[in-house]
This record gives C-alpha cells, sequence and structure tokens, in this order.
C-alpha cells in the first residue's frame, strides 16, 4: 500500500501538470499586488481552510505559529502541494473557461526542544495575472466610455520562519516572520474616441510581516486559538513606459523610466479558532478572521478596499475501529468558509464561498499522509461590468513525517 500511494500521487501530479492549459487567475487580481492566495497545509484545504486552534502533531499547521509547541518529539515534518483549479468565468453578456494548475508550497518543521518547534515555507502570497479585453469603462464625470485592455502577470512570494512554545501542557505562543517579494508586469492600453494610450509597468515589491498567534487547551477535546497579524508597509518601486496613438502618429511619451511609487500597505488582522473532539472519532474546527483593510486608507482607480470578514467551518472523521485495516485509518474531512471579501467595486462587494471534502490517506509503515480535497466554491457576482466566478478545485499535499535524531540503541 505504501508503494501504492506514492505511485497515486506522482500519477496525479502528473495528471495536474497535463490538466493545466493556461496559467490564468482572477481578473480582480487587476487590484493592488493581485489577488490574494489560499496556500494552507496538510488537512486544511479539506475542512474549508480552518484551523486555527489545531496543533502541528500531525502536520505543519501554518495557520497559527503556535502550533509549532504540540510538535512530537524527535518528529521531521515535510509538506509539499499543488493544486489544479477549472474556472468558468461569466459576465452579462459572455463566458469564459480557464484551467490553472498552481505550486501551493514546500515547507518543513522540526522541534527544537520537547517544548518548542521551528518551521520554515515558502509559498506564493498574491497572484497578479490576468487578461481583460475591450472592457467598457465610465468616464468620471461625463457621460462618456473608454475602453480598458489588460494583461498582467506575477505576484508576491512569501518567505517565512516561525517558531512556538508550550509552556506546561496547556498553553502555547508562537511568532512568525514573513519575507513578502515579488514582481508585477502590467501591459494596457486606454481608447478614449481615436487615442489610444499604452503603458507598460514593471513594479517590484518588498517587505517583512509579523503574526503572533496562542493556542489554550481547555481539556483534551476542546482548544481555543486567537491570532495576529500586524499592519505593514511593502515598499514599491517601477520602471514605465508610455506610449500615444493619435491619428496614426506614435509618441513615446516616457521609456523605460524608474520611480517610486505610492507604498502597499497590509491591514492590521485578528483571527479566533475552536477546536471541539467528540467521542474520539469526529473533530469540528471554527474560525473567523476581521481584516482591517479601512484602515490603510487606499483606493484602486476602479474600486476600493473595505474590511472583510471570514468564516470558516471544518469537520474530520475517522473510524479507528482496527489500526490493522487500512481504511480504518483512513479521515475523512468535509468544510465550507465565506467571506464578504476586500474589494468593493461599484458599491458592490466581491465576496467569495466554497465548500469542500477530502480524505487522508496514511502511508503504511510511517506517520506521513496523502491528502487529497475537491471544493467548488463561486467569487463576485454578474452585475454591471463585473464578473462572477465559479471554480472546482483539486488540492493534493504530501506530508511526510520521519523520526530523526534518535541515537541508534544497538551498533
Amino acid at each position: 500500500m505504501k508503494k501504492n500511494i506514492i505511485y497515486l500521487s506522482c500519477f496525479i501530479l502528473l495528471s495536474l501538470t497535463s490538466f493545466a492549459q493556461s496559467i490564468s487567475s482572477s481578473p480582480y487580481s487587476l487590484y493592488g499586488v493581485g489577488s490574494l492566495y489560499d496556500s494552507e497545509f496538510g488537512v486544511l484545504p479539506s475542512i474549508g481552510s480552518s484551523g486555527l486552534a489545531l496543533p502541528s502533531s500531525t502536520f505543519i499547521n501554518n495557520l497559527n505559529p503556535a502550533s509549532l509547541g504540540f510538535i512530537p518529539l524527535n518528529h521531521f515534518m515535510f509538506d509539499v502541494g499543488g493544486k489544479a483549479i477549472a474556472t468558468t468565468y461569466q459576465s452579462s453578456s459572455r463566458s469564459e473557461n480557464r484551467n490553472n494548475f498552481q505550486f501551493s508550497h514546500i515547507a518543513f518543521a522540526f522541534p527544537v526542544t520537547k517544548n518548542s518547534g521551528f518551521s520554515a515555507s515558502l509559498r506564493p502570497y498574491s497572484s497578479a495575472t490576468f487578461k481583460i479585453s475591450n472592457l467598457k469603462l465610465p468616464i468620471s464625470d461625463s457621460q462618456e466610455y473608454y475602453y480598458l485592455t489588460a494583461e498582467g502577470s506575477g505576484g508576491l512570494n512569501n518567505f517565512d520562519f516561525s517558531y512556538g512554545y508550550r509552556f506546561g501542557k496547556k498553553f502555547s505562543a508562537g511568532v512568525s516572520a514573513s519575507l513578502l517579494f515579488g514582481n508585477t508586469t502590467d501591459q494596457r492600453s486606454y481608447l478614449i474616441t481615436s487615442t489610444i494610450t499604452g503603458i507598460t509597468k514593471r513594479t517590484d515589491y518588498n517587505g517583512f510581516r509579523g503574526t503572533l498567534g496562542v493556542q489554550y487547551k481547555i481539556d483534551s477535546t476542546f482548544t481555543i486559538a486567537s491570532t495576529i497579524k500586524l499592519p505593514t508597509q511593502i515598499k514599491a518601486s517601477k520602471v514605465q513606459s508610455v506610449q500615444m496613438v493619435a491619428n496614426e502618429v506614435v509618441t513615446n511619451v516616457e521609456t523605460n523610466v524608474a520611480s517610486d511609487i505610492d507604498d502597499y500597505y497590509l491591514p492590521s488582522e485578528i483571527g479566533f479558532g475552536i477546536s471541539k473532539r467528540f467521542k474520539n472519532n469526529l473533530n469540528m474546527t471554527l474560525d473567523y478572521e476581521k481584516s482591517f483593510w479601512d484602515d490603510t486608507n487606499q483606493s484602486e482607480l476602479y474600486g476600493d478596499f473595505v474590511n472583510r470578514d471570514r468564516f470558516a467551518l471544518g469537520f474530520t472523521y475517522s473510524a479507528t475501529k482496527n489500526i490493522r485495516k487500512y481504511w480504518d485509518r483512513v479521515q475523512y474531512a468535509m468544510g465550507a468558509n465565506f467571506d464578504n471579501g476586500y474589494l468593493e467595486i461599484d458599491g458592490k462587494r466581491i465576496n467569495n464561498a466554497a465548500i469542500s471534502i477530502g480524505l487522508s490517506l496514511p502511508i503504511e509503515n510511517t506517520f506521513s499522509t496523502l491528502n487529497i480535497s475537491y471544493s467548488y466554491g463561486q467569487k463576485g457576482r454578474i452585475s454591471d461590468n463585473l464578473i462572477k466566478e465559479n471554480y472546482h478545485k483539486l488540492s493534493l499535499n504530501l506530508s511526510l513525517d520521519g523520526i530523526w535524531f534518535v541515537k541508534r540503541k544497538i551498533e
């Protein structure tokens, strides 16, 4: 069975790669540094991306650094994942299908002492890959319109280090330091009457962000948790070229002009979560997170940043009737999440809702698992110039767990 699981992992990864006909992203990644990327480890995609109160006892929980205080002694954990997404984009006049395969993350974690643990991970933070053709937009304080054609690529990466320490048997605290870096390339053309203005821009970003987290076990079946993500300033600089075409006359207004631009601000975020186990077989996780985008005082040409509320609920079930039977050790999971979005366009929120199911398949004679999840979700709405996204997502996370640092007893 162990070899079969490994072969299945390779087969699925190859299938996902061949499935990816084009690398594309949400048209809403036009805003800011792009659409924020969901990158969860282990079983988290199966339980609605909830889990602030789960310990890092069987997988690396990247939602809360305090979870590392519960990592088992002598265990070395490694997690790698990817996801395939099939999306249908719908507007009031047309629809389009796109397929996408994305790298999710690579991470490792290990105990520092019997009460503490350390982890490091590399994952995407945002995606700014989009393509928009002849979008009709109104000119402010006018009855006229202009047409926008835009194409972008790139995004930000997140390289973070986390440390968690457990005080006694019940309380754990942790901290994460994240390096955010990357660049976006943006090509836009504006058609106003008979004049076309083309702007090509490359923007580089870099900055640091800190996260604090705690977990507290009220008893052996009930845990509460909280996290705080600190606000941060992402420094930005650009290189830009501007060209105008009017009456077949081409005018180069700017050519590769470097300059600093307004920095991008990430808001403070708070999260609260609980984890409750019932009869040792069923476990429930419930999270709430709030992001204070209003405090950043930022806006975009086509929209505004607003405070976001996010709710996530998940369940896992394990039969555990006979540990010698493989399927009795399989963990089943399901979840759902909803957030009202941090973008408001023409007074309308760009919200997102999704449901998920999944399996955690143990690899025999090891502590490792293959986590497979499927989710279906909707983002945005069909209204005026807005777009609705219907997406199917298949996630594959391989969580490897080995016993390290144990002194050999027999030479």
